[in-house]
């Protein structure tokens, strides 16, 4: 009778154990394909998200040519002021003489990013002050025609590097001296911030 019990109980736990070591075996195999699959999912969204950002950062290359130092790229038009002026690549005294000066380091205009333009208070620019938040500055280059919509004003000190900072969107920043009426080299600068509302 004692054997009984005992053999019994000892099938018992044979049945128990058997079960739980057959629950376990099929588990592993399963929990290793979500870990898996789990560590294989993350870079992969990872490297997505990084494409699209990196696809928001990247300016659109619009230009199939470059412009060289000096050369005419273009012309800003200012309805307000009923102004076309030619623009130049770069803003040595040359360019500027001549109009509108483009800061080489910034982007062509139309493309993402921060495009500065810069010209004299006393030729080019001297009607600048009248321009107002909401109005168009229109730039044609041989990418095609870019409106922008005034949308801050400032006036900076002469060493004040803000002014060509890289932003988010396409933006033109145009720069002048500053007061217009100043005798001799201004220490300020004037200064209009656009965003492109049409191309």
């Amino acid at each position: 009778m004692i054997r009984k019990l005992t053999l019994i109980k000892v099938i018992g736990l044979a049945f128990i154990f058997g079960g739980i070591w057959l629950a376990v075996s099929n588990l592993m195999p399963l929990m290793n394909n979500q870990k898996t699959s789990a560590h294989t999912a993350s870079p992969s969204s990872n490297v997505k998200t990084e494409v699209k950002a990196a696809q928001k950062t990247e300016p659109h290359n619009l230009y199939t040519d470059r412009p060289k130092m000096g050369e005419e790229m273009g012309v800003l038009s200012i309805p307000k002021i009923s102004a076309d002026l030619p623009i130049f690549h770069g803003t040595n005294e040359d360019e500027l003489e001549k109009g509108v000066g483009h800061y080489a380091s910034s982007v062509l205009p139309g493309e993402e990013d921060n495009s500065v333009l810069s010209g004299h208070r006393d030729t080019v620019f001297r009607k600048l002050g009248e321009v107002v938040k909401g109005d168009l500055l229109v730039v044609r280059t041989s990418a095609g025609e870019f409106t922008y919509k005034v949308r801050k004003i400032r006036i900076v000190d002469a060493d004040d590097r803000t002014v060509i900072v890289p932003k988010p969107r396409a933006t033109l920043t145009v720069t002048t001296c500053y007061p217009f009426n100043f005798i001799g080299d201004a220490p300020k600068r004037y200064i209009l911030i656009g965003d492109l509302v049409r191309k």
